[in-house]
């Protein structure tokens, strides 16, 4: 596996494609881990190239829905995008019967990669179900989006009812509708890192935004979007000098200036 890894590599394969292709191998192994039919995964364990450093773009709400509206009849998948934080094989490997239009969840289940020009389907890249929360304003529209369908279609389909694949979604829709609107360079999963830094400055907790993206651990969301949390620590701080300054208000006025033993 290390020697297939390597080989990879110096073919110029890219360390994301590289990874892609790792975590889809290793995914069959796994699965036949947890149904008892291996004793272990072989292949697991192998150090993987590390993806190149950039800088992420983050979408305020407005900017977010000039992107959508640029993207036509992909709209709503551009906005499930952008709030749920789905990624992209999630959102194109999603069917009709994951949506729950009573409860507004939607229930990631299921991925999908190409490889050799396939669909390979596989479970989600944690490896574990997970719910998350469509937002009110789109409930309306999914609805209306999924109205007769058949629950086993896929909810963004290709124009042929194939899952739809990431680079005919670029060259069709996304790539013009990201210069259009001055985000030129822009890529989907940028939309992920997105959904992420409007959690958190809705007041997300950690463990709320770990939920929502599918981490395996809050400590993979804080090394990923740690630095987001700086204003949640501010107004964390604001309301407990607001809170003392009430506190000396009501009972700590008489007592002086009390000081900590500490």
């Amino acid at each position: 596996m290390v020697a297939w890894v390597a080989g990879m590599r110096a073919d110029g394969l890219s360390a994301s494609r590289t990874r892609q292709a790792y975590h889809l191998l290793t995914s069959m192994p796994d699965a036949a881990g947890k149904d008892g039919r291996l004793a272990r995964n072989a292949a697991a364990g192998v150090d993987l190239p590390r993806l190149p450093t950039t800088d992420r773009r983050y979408l305020p709400h407005g900017q977010l829905a000039d992107l959508a509206d640029h993207c036509g009849r992909h709209r709503l998948l551009v906005l499930v995008l952008g709030y749920s934080g789905l990624r992209w094989g999630e959102a194109a490997a999603l069917r009709v019967r994951r949506v729950d239009r009573l409860r507004g969840r939607i229930e990631v289940a299921e991925s999908v990669t190409e490889a050799e020009g396939r669909s390979v389907f596989g479970p989600p890249k944690s490896h574990a179900r997970r719910w998350v929360p469509v937002r009110r304003f789109l409930r309306q529209d999914l609805a209306s989006h999924l109205a007769g369908r058949d629950p086993e279609e896929f909810v963004f389909p290709s124009r042929t009812g194939g899952p739809l694949r990431v680079g005919n979604f670029r060259r069709d829709w996304f790539d013009r509708a990201a210069v259009v609107v001055g985000l030129a360079g822009l890529v989907p999963h940028e939309l992920r890192h997105t959904a992420a830094s409007l959690a958190i400055a809705s007041g997300a907790s950690i463990k709320g935004v770990q939920s929502m993206l599918g981490h395996a651990s809050a400590a993979m969301t804080l090394d990923r979007y740690g630095h987001l949390f700086g204003d949640e620590l501010d107004a964390v701080a604001e309301r407990m000098d607001a809170a003392r300054a009430d506190w000396m208000r009501t009972e700590g006025s008489g007592g002086g200036d009390r000081r900590s033993a500490d």
